[in-house]
């Protein structure tokens, strides 16, 4: 098998396993209410919990152009990064399952506030101007034996308003 297809297939593989088993609270509203007192069952680890001062932040207002071209923004804060980071957003708006990837941007874990901005194209389903849900995070490939693994910064998930470009 050529290399970069395994490369790929581990990449996706090790993304869906975090996606799978990541705590509730880190893809949870930020509205959304974390219970303190939640009994964790005795034979799951202790969820790795990134850095208080790492945040991502989506605008309220995305931008959808006449050919389905669809712009997201915000901010992020993220530090101590060993390998490549990126911001990546998705967007949904009938159904809760069913997410339209719009972009992805490399970041910068400095510590210090930055913007980001992604633009993507949706083909299979149209979106039209109102209520959306977006997810945004902060991901990073961290070195690991060799195979790159994600390390999730920060996410959030947030209800915006679609408005034509």
């Amino acid at each position: 098998m050529p290399v970069r297809p395994a490369l790929a297939a581990a990449l996706g593989s090790a993304a869906l396993l975090c996606v799978a088993t990541a705590p509730a609270s880190a893809t949870a509203p930020a509205s959304a209410p974390t219970p303190a007192s939640a009994p964790t069952p005795a034979s799951a680890p202790a969820p790795a919990t990134a850095d208080p001062t790492e945040s991502v932040t989506v605008a309220a207002t995305g931008k959808l152009a006449d050919d389905g071209t669809v712009t997201l923004s915000g901010t992020y804060t993220c530090t101590d990064a060993t390998g490549p980071v990126f911001i990546s957003s998705s967007i949904s708006q009938d159904s809760p399952t069913f997410r339209h990837g719009i972009g992805g941007t490399q970041a910068v874990c400095d510590g210090a506030v930055h913007d980001w901005q992604n633009t993507g194209k949706v083909s299979s389903e149209k979106l039209a101007p109102g209520k959306a849900n977006v997810e945004a995070t902060v991901l990073e490939l961290r070195p690991s034996g060799g195979l790159p693994l994600p390390y999730f910064h920060a996410t959030r998930k947030q209800d915006i308003t679609l408005a034509k470009a």
